[in-house]
């Protein structure tokens, strides 16, 4: 059977590893083309130095059941998008799905170190990493996916518009970086909402991505042995869960009643239906109002 977005095309940006990894894949699970970006390819490592590739991605979208195309771009580089762009619309004729994911902050802040303490390169780089790549790929992206009715933009960030309100986020750069992406899905709801497109933030939970497996000394396969020095990692969810949440927006015909609001994948697994890889359904963000901010003990029960 066709998936419901056979003859969909979207655009990850940031789809090497993490949650660009899951989502691109589950959108093509969906039945979508998927053009995949990012700065790490088979010949090249970007700073982060790590294994994943896009190719790897495009490969993993295929064997979904998509067409995986992968499309090496730096997306601070305004002309590199620009072409990036411009070939979809000669491959395809028509973007439906932007999922500006682009990060690459992880090595870049550091925990709890007020502004005036912390490396000033670094803070600037990682808001340049998050919030100007987003602003990029809009700009040069968002007129083919407005060429069509019904296209939908998904800002990824980390954290709901309400927790990120009232907590304070690691430290200021990224505290900036997330509420600023918050508020792009906000600003774009209002721009391309009246020409007929959706746009909405959404935030994985505590996410089991590749990075994360590696610094809790772990693999997929035995993840809950980190459970013994980080008892809350109990909440954690694959990077496909909210990939699965994407798809479901994608697919959703009456989308655009949520424009401009902010969601979680924890939280819209329940409205769609959608489960983790496990058949759990994680709610990350109430776990951690609920139980992980107050100090109680980890209990995941009721919670995935």
């Amino acid at each position: 059977m066709p998936g419901p977005l056979k003859d969909k095309v979207a655009l990850v940006a940031g789809a090497t590893r993490g949650a660009g990894r899951g989502i691109a894949v589950e959108l093509g699970a969906a039945g979508a083309t998927v053009y995949v970006t990012g700065r790490t390819t088979r010949e090249h490592r970007s700073e982060y130095d790590r294994p994943e590739t896009i190719e790897d991605t495009a490969d993993l979208v295929t064997e979904a059941g998509g067409h995986g195309i992968a499309v090496p771009t730096d997306h601070l580089d305004p002309a590199r998008v620009r072409a990036l762009v411009e070939r979809i619309d000669t491959e395809q004729g028509r973007l439906d799905v932007l999922v500006n994911d682009v990060w690459g902050g992880e090595k870049l802040f550091q925990w709890d170190t007020p502004v005036w303490e912390h490396d000033l390169d670094n803070g600037l780089r990682l808001l340049r990493l998050a919030v100007e790549t987003h602003a990029i790929t809009s700009h040069h992206a968002l007129p083919l996916l407005l060429r069509r009715p019904g296209g939908l933009v998904v800002e990824m960030t980390d954290g709901t518009a309400a927790y990120n309100r009232d907590t304070y986020r690691v430290n200021f750069f990224y505290d900036l970086a997330k509420a600023s992406v918050l508020r792009m899905a906000f600003a774009l709801a209002h721009e391309i909402g009246p020409r007929g497109a959706t746009a909405v933030a959404l935030t994985p939970g505590w996410l089991r991505s590749e990075m994360m497996l590696d610094a809790f000394g772990v693999r997929e396969e035995n993840w809950r042995d980190a459970l013994e020095t980080y008892p809350h990692f109990a909440i954690s969810e694959t990077p496909r869960y909210v990939g699965r949440a994407v798809a479901a927006l994608a697919a959703d015909p009456d989308v655009a009643r949520l424009n401009g609001q902010s969601f979680s994948s924890g939280g819209l697994a329940p409205v769609y239906g959608f489960t983790d890889l496990d058949g759990s359904r994680p709610d990350a963000w109430r776990y951690m109002v609920e139980v992980q901010d107050p100090g109680r003990p980890a209990d995941t029960t009721g919670y995935r």
